[in-house]
């Protein structure tokens, strides 16, 4: 058992979405009153520990994962009071007697001007909230920064005001991922869309928009009416590209008299302008309802949701009272297409056993090509062959991974865990349930229930478990697969919306928990060598010829952004670091320490190599409008890419850079000789490492990785990933935090440009 966490709680709506990723690679739980965001320990390196430990497994000596917590905690009480708005009955909101939680969605990452994710809440009286986090996202306080429901209510275009109010009474709600229109770098645009359905039938589409001061917001884009029932489940299907800057998705809907349709949704890339470093675009979507995948029978739908199986379309998965329907689309390949109905099978494990229990988890088996469902009475149902042909019967006598196998292991795990014993009358029902790694690691929460208990006391001890285990070994085959499969192919366009610690989870939890580490860790090395190539050589920009005018400084920030994480070659390098630095921590032998640390040389390097060609071609560029203030920061630049090892055409930029600044500038020697003052002694500080700095008198300065200059505040920010440090972006600080040598215009955008680790890819922290 990698987790077993008591959560004092109750969860009133098992459901598929209880428990989810985000793809910051956070867990998000939703219970009666909070939103409890976990995030594993896995590739988190910084000072701040785990706020939980998870027991050490007494068998085994299995490697435990730790996590981080906060929460989201919105206000009780009912923010819009649907009376008041309108006196029919129709517009009652039972919910508003006692006000929970019913859903939650969380966008793509990179979304925030922190580089994060948005999460919007849906409650029991139809209402919607936007919230994001502040300064930690692992453990401090996010906030609300936007009432999308007093939107809907400001953007209604009806006179009805009864069919106004329907459609500012939220049901469900889905958030779709960032589509890849296959353009590198990638653009600096949020093509994702926050679908959200309502009372009226109808489904509303919003876009959110990035603001430096208030967090963001959403906008309206479309209103798509679909029935007179109301929208009880949505569903994204990934993106599919079917040409540059054209993509198409379906999102899947059910309303509450069994109905199951489709929205296809197109969205089209524009470029709107050329002129600057990088080219602007603009994203235009079109809305086509589809036929009907399932008539309206009366029969409410449970848990709608799509799995994507390798080298096929899509499949829908949706269920209702004891069947399981699974639909596909004809494609080219000679699969499946059409509905499948499976009639789930009652396991009997407790008294509370039923086939028609609400499904409340959902998770395709990459490697084993499976389906397993969990049921709220703690049952697992496994559905094989997913891609050819769907069945309830193994490919393979004896195989560990069927329905009973499965629910007679999450039996044996309630029983661990639970110190008192257990007997058939303890019901373990499972609120939520997800993979952990895509393969064999589930993580679920589940309530310890007597039904056949009267008495109050039972009633009243409302606790939940989150449990984390594998269910079966995988073999080092699996593993080394795993890491292939992490790095081939980067699809930029749909990576860059997923911080790395999620796109990496799966393969750093397998090199922690495997025993046999040390075998498969000359492999890895292997993967980790076969670096990528260097995309950043092909950048071209223009030199800028418009003087210091308002389009300046947007256009560079956008640039440097653009450039520095737009790279598919740059996000590979980045997470190969992460991996490599792991195996370096993990090995126990001397020698192969040693290889892992040459491996995560070399890798360090290459980033830094890139990192500094984006720089000094961006440098070289804006020339024109160098100031003198700012040549502190640009010969910095010039001297790191002129060190040993620097590859040639980098060295030949940076001294045709050099050239080009002395011919425009008179500079002063003691600006040329690069020293800064110790904040302690003032004494002269010479620039011999670019990670520290050490005065004539022994004081000790980290230096900032995105400016290099010494950190002389304790108002930093620090990287999850690698606990690297670098300087407040000035939005959120002042500029007297900065070095004298520091206060240059360029620096500033620069340390607005960069949201995210340079090293790693992952986000920033501030701890205070």
């Amino acid at each position: 058992i990698y987790t077993s966490l008591a959560v004092t709680t109750v969860i009133l709506n098992p459901s598929e979405r209880c428990l989810q990723w985000s793809d910051d690679g956070q867990a998000c739980i939703t219970t009666k009153a909070t939103v409890h965001i976990m995030t594993p320990d896995s590739g988190i390196n910084f000072s701040t520990p785990p706020d939980i430990k998870a027991l050490r497994g007494d068998e085994k000596g299995e490697q435990t994962l730790g996590w981080f917590r906060t929460m989201i905690e919105p206000a009780r009480g009912q923010t819009h009071i649907w009376p008041s708005i309108c006196q029919d009955w129709g517009a009652i909101t039972l919910g508003s007697l006692d006000v929970s939680l019913r859903g939650v969605a969380c966008s793509p990452s990179n979304l925030t001007s922190r580089g994060r994710c948005v999460i919007t809440i849906l409650n029991s009286n139809a209402e919607v909230s936007l919230w994001t986090a502040a300064k930690n996202h692992l453990k401090g306080e996010w906030t609300n920064i936007q009432d999308v429901t007093g939107l809907l209510l400001d953007t209604a275009s009806s006179e009805d005001i009864i069919r106004n109010t329907l459609r500012a009474q939220v049901t469900s709600l889905a958030w779709s991922k960032q589509p890849d229109y296959r353009i590198t770098p990638t653009p600096i645009l949020d093509s994702s869309v926050l679908a959200l359905g309502n009372r009226a039938g109808c489904i509303e589409f919003f876009r959110f928009n990035r603001n430096n001061n208030s967090g963001g917001s959403l906008s309206h884009i479309h209103t798509e009416p679909l029935s007179d029932h109301w929208i009880t489940h949505l569903s994204w299907a990934p993106w599919i590209t079917h040409a540059v800057g054209h993509c198409e998705s379906l999102l899947a809907f059910s309303t509450d008299n069994g109905n199951v349709g489709l929205v296809k949704v197109t969205q089209n890339l524009q470029s709107t302008s050329n002129v600057g470093f990088v080219p602007e675009y603009t994203t235009s979507a079109v809305f086509d309802v589809q036929g009907p995948i399932c008539e309206a029978d009366k029969r409410g739908v449970t848990a709608l949701t799509w799995v994507q199986p390798p080298g096929r379309n899509p499949i829908l998965v949706y269920t209702k009272p004891g069947l399981v329907y699974l639909w596909s689309w004809p494609g080219s390949e000679p699969a499946w297409n059409g509905t499948r109905a499976f009639p789930l099978q009652t396991q009997k494990m407790s008294i509370g056993s039923s086939a028609i229990s609400p499904v409340s988890g959902v998770s395709y088996v990459l490697h084993r090509d499976a389906l397993i469902l969990s049921l709220f009475d703690g049952s697992l149902h496994v559905i094989h062959n997913m891609t050819v042909e769907p069945t309830w019967s193994p490919p393979l006598a004896g195989d560990i991974l069927t329905s009973t196998e499965l629910s007679r292991t999450t039996r044996t795990l309630f029983a661990k865990v639970t110190p008192a014993g257990i007997s058939n009358l303890d019901v373990n029902r499972i609120g939520g349930m997800m993979s952990y790694d895509s393969q064999s690691t589930l993580i679920w929460i589940y309530e310890a229930l007597r039904p056949a208990d009267f008495g109050y006391k039972n009633e009243a001890q409302h606790e939940c478990m989150l449990l984390t285990a594998p269910f079966w070994q995988l073999d080092d085959e699996t593993v080394l697969h795993t890491a292939s499969e992490a790095f081939a192919d980067i699809s930029y366009g749909e990576a860059s919306g997923s911080a790395p610690i999620h796109h990496l989870r799966a393969l750093m939890l397998h090199l922690r928990s495997n025993a046999r580490f040390a075998a498969v860790c000359p492999q890895v090395l292997e993967i980790l060598s076969q670096v990528p190539p260097d995309q950043t050589t092909a950048i071209v920009l223009p030199s800028w010829t418009q003087g210091s005018n308002d389009d300046l400084r947007p256009q560079l920030r956008k640039s440097l952004t653009t450039h520095l994480f737009g790279w598919p070659n740059l996000l590979s390098l980045r997470m190969r670091l992460s991996i490599a630095d792991l195996c370096w921590k993990l090995c126990k032998d001397p020698e192969m320490q040693a290889q892992c640390g040459q491996v995560a040389q070399r890798l360090l390097a290459a980033i830094s190599h890139c990192v500094l060609r984006v720089l000094v071609r961006h440098l070289r560029a804006i020339i024109p409008v160098i100031t003198t203030p700012d040549i502190p920061f640009v010969l910095r630049e010039v001297v790191q890419s002129l060190l040993p090892g620097s590859p040639q055409d980098l060295s030949d930029e940076a001294q045709a850079l050099s050239d080009a600044l002395t011919a425009s500038f008179s500079i002063d020697p003691a600006i040329a000789a690069l020293h800064e003052h110790c904040p302690a002694c003032h004494t002269e500080v010479p620039l011999h490492d670019i990670t520290r700095a050490t005065c004539p008198n022994g004081h000790a300065w980290a230096r900032c990785t995105v400016t290099s200059f010494i950190l002389s505040t304790s108002k930093v920010r620090t990287c999850i990933g690698c606990s690297r440090k670098a300087l407040l972006p000035l939005a959120t600080s002042d500029e007297s935090q900065l070095p004298v040598a520091a206060q240059s215009w360029i620096v500033r955008d620069l340390l607005e440009a960069v949201h995210r680790c340079l090293f790693c890819g992952n986000s920033f922290v501030e701890i205070v």
